[in-house]
């Protein structure tokens, strides 16, 4: 049996790794299509710029350059998340998604400041605006082909738990549409023939252009920073309450981070204070598993091991037959976010 202070000072650690191959070969042939379609339909909406010379498809054009540049560094990020932790990174390389889906928002907001100032500019030397109809279908059709990819992408990015393909989804469906907007917004062109209009589009839509960008840059910097993930949280305390036994005294000191496709989490678990090392051990390894199972991804998972405090814990204690229990159970703790961060044990909510 161990002392308080041996128990205390027991850390197990364990590293769990569950096939993060076949999804990051996944994730690669998912942004590697999502580049390949970006090229193409780049050029299509500039072949309806020329056509038409209308601002407001420039503005489509230009965004349409964003996702090339973006898909191809969330290629190369994709790539690099994907590769084993070593010396010099020991925690992997997935914060760079956080990187990838921050360059990608910076873009974005360069493309409306620009879109702004050619609106601007060709609303006091404007050029006549032809073919309207024939760059109405081409934008029509590329819009299209974007909502369905980026569709395609954020749906797939939640489920393997990418940043990158998440972020590169919601872009892509946010150009689809601001595409199906503009083309309603040239059809009033086409058919009121005031032509002022494209540059009053383009203003408009830039601005919903940057607030996307700023998103983007605002989720980004929240992971480089490690702020709190509500989502991760909540979603690890349902796994844990799914599987909660009874000799699980208490789980306190959480801390989950998620570095793109990677998840680490560590928190502190109270076990009776007479169990041998072989049960303290048998009870960490199923969490471990509890905590595997539920993750398609890379987990990491620290547990420390805390021996129950007699009397302080009893109020609490679910253990049916405790050898050491000196009051009545009288409690059940609820296992939440807020609790369960917090650095203490749950006694400390039961006396104050």
């Amino acid at each position: 049996m161990f002392t308080p202070e041996e128990a205390d000072s027991l850390k197990l650690v364990i590293f769990l790794k569950a096939k993060p191959t076949v999804v990051e070969r996944k994730k690669t042939l998912l942004i590697r299509v999502s580049f390949i379609v970006s090229v193409f339909l780049l050029a299509v909406k500039f072949y309806s710029y020329f056509l038409t010379h209308s601002t407001a498809i420039l503005t489509d054009a230009l965004e349409s350059i964003v996702n090339v540049v973006a898909a191809a560094f969330a290629t190369y990020s994709i790539y690099l998340s994907s590769r084993p932790r070593d010396d010099n990174h020991p925690y992997g390389h997935g914060k760079i998604e956080f990187f990838s889906a921050g360059i990608e928002g910076v873009l974005i907001i360069l493309a409306g400041l620009f879109i702004i100032y050619q609106a601007v500019y060709n609303w006091f030397f404007p050029v006549a605006l032809v073919n309207l109809f024939e760059g109405i279908v081409l934008v029509t059709i590329a819009g299209t082909v974007n909502g369905v990819l980026g569709f395609i992408l954020q749906r797939q990015g939640k489920k393997l738990n990418s940043v990158t393909l998440e972020a590169s989804g919601k872009h892509l469906i946010s150009d689809a549409l601001t595409s199906f907007l503009l083309i309603l917004g040239v059809v009033v062109i086409l058919l009121t023939d005031l032509q002022f209009l494209d540059s009053v589009i383009s203003i408009v839509f830039s601005l919903y252009i940057i607030y996307s960008g700023y998103g983007l840059v605002r989720r980004s910097v929240a992971g480089l920073m490690d702020e709190a993930d509500p989502a991760a949280v909540e979603a690890t305390v349902k796994v844990l309450n799914e599987n909660r036994r009874h000799v699980w005294i208490d789980i306190h000191n959480m801390r989950v981070q998620q570095y793109g496709g990677d998840r680490h989490i560590d928190l502190h678990l109270t076990l009776p204070n007479y169990f041998n090392l072989k049960q303290v051990h048998d009870e960490v390894h199923d969490v471990e598993e509890v905590l595997k199972e539920s993750w398609p991804g890379v987990m990491e998972v620290f547990v420390h091991a805390d021996p129950c405090i007699p009397e302080k814990c009893c109020h609490y204690c679910q253990v049916a037959d405790c050898a050491v229990r000196i009051k009545k159970n009288d409690i059940l703790v609820e296992w939440n976010a807020a609790n369960m961060s917090k650095n203490q044990k749950h006694y400390h909510d039961l006396l104050h």
